[in-house]
């Protein structure tokens, strides 16, 4: 009774018989890869590995963009182009009500080899690893309360959370 039950029933057409072929044949190769993709995925948890992936754009200097993807095997300066200035770390700012969220994707990067300084007009972000040098003075989009800030580096991204300065209104009324 371990058969499939398209091999148990009668056959009454002969051209089914290829049908019933082909779906063993693919019900086999479904089995195979589902157990491959159990098998290496088992590994990577049993061995401590922790799975990042990513991806980079940057206007090339004929204007059009370059895609480099990043992954768990992958050093920060593998692949770098350096006529355009080597590896740059992806950075975004999200603003919400009260705060200002500045993201880095830095991927291999230990948190001791990140340096943060910030003012309030200002964030200088720098790195400093064997395999990785960098450093960048950002812009903040927004005035922000320096003493606020917070970070945390978790799976390769850097997340700084500022609170905004309290906006004062230096606008003077002029009475007729």
């Amino acid at each position: 009774m371990s058969d499939p039950w398209w091999k148990r029933r009668k056959k009454r057409a002969p051209w089914l018989n290829d049908i019933y072929d082909e779906l063993e044949k693919l019900g086999d190769l479904i089995d195979e890869t589902m157990q491959k993709a159990f098998d290496n995925s088992s590994k990577d948890w049993s061995s401590g590995k922790k799975d990042f992936r990513g991806f980079s754009i940057k206007i090339g200097s004929n204007g059009k963009p370059k895609i480099r993807e990043l992954n768990r095997n992958q050093s920060m300066h593998e692949d770098a182009d350096l006529d355009e200035g080597g590896f740059e770390p992806l950075i975004d700012f999200l603003e919400e009500a009260k705060t200002l969220v500045v993201l880095a994707q830095l991927p291999g990067i230990s948190k001791d080899d990140i340096d943060l300084r910030l003012t309030e007009s200002c964030l200088t972000l720098s790195v400093d690893s064997e395999d990785f040098e960098w450093y960048d003075e950002l812009k903040l989009p927004t005035k922000v309360d320096p003493k606020s800030a917070r970070a945390s580096y978790k799976n390769g991204v850097l997340e700084v959370k500022i609170a905004k300065s309290k906006k004062i209104d230096n606008k003077i009324s002029i009475k007729k």
